[in-house]
């Protein structure tokens, strides 16, 4: 994977033009110094969100992000669906022990989500909104057919 270091100096360059919100894919490539060959409008779009999607990422590396997040993301998924059982039981003492070991990690992510997502009919349904959310980056990331896995079988 490549990494490209900007001298502060750019940095801030790069983030005042960005207040106004590049218009097209030539602006944003000269913005972030990525050259795009002179092709169609269409062709060069879809080559240069190829590239920063994937950012060169080789099948190594590719191997270690599915071992990071495989067990991660399911993990993550089952804290989910332990949080929308307890949200059942509004009495439950979230800062004990058995229950904190759910309520911890995911309630940074639902603080905000319930801002987003206030609750419905007494409800609170954010849990079940993240819930969804990891199970499908999980599928699409980690899956069978998933994106990682894809990438981590390709031949160079």
């Amino acid at each position: 994977m490549k990494v490209v270091a900007f001298p502060s100096n750019e940095l801030s360059q790069i983030d005042a033009s960005l207040s106004g919100v590049p218009s097209d894919v030539y602006t944003v490539a000269e913005l972030l110094k990525i050259s795009i060959p002179e092709t169609s409008s269409s062709n060069a779009a879809i080559d240069f969100m190829q590239r920063l999607i994937l950012a060169d990422l080789d099948p190594a590396t590719a191997k270690l992000a599915i071992a990071f997040l495989g067990p991660f993301l399911p993990a993550f998924g089952f804290l989910f669906i332990i949080r929308i059982v307890m949200s059942w039981y509004p009495k439950l003492p979230v800062g004990k022990f058995p229950y904190v070991i759910a309520y911890a990690p995911t309630e940074p992510l639902l603080i905000p989500t319930r801002k987003l997502i206030p609750p419905l009919g007494g409800v609170d349904v954010t849990p079940v909104v993240w819930f969804g959310l990891i199970s499908f980056l999980n599928e699409i990331l980690v899956g069978p057919q998933g994106l990682l896995v894809l990438l981590s079988q390709q031949v160079s």
